[in-house]
């Protein structure tokens, strides 16, 4: 199943793997526990 959606944190609670697309390419991919863990997709996605 494909989901778009604006929220990250809600999609990545129920998805085994995410890929984070930036005009519709894919920049970053894996699983959510290791989107969670970088630095970058902290700051800029999740707002920590």
């Amino acid at each position: 199943m494909l989901l778009v959606e604006q929220n990250v944190r809600m999609p990545l609670k129920v998805a085994d793997r995410a890929y984070i697309l930036e005009t519709g390419r894919i920049v970053r991919e894996g699983t959510p526990e290791e989107l969670e863990k970088d630095p970058k997709i902290r700051e800029a996605y999740l707002g920590l």
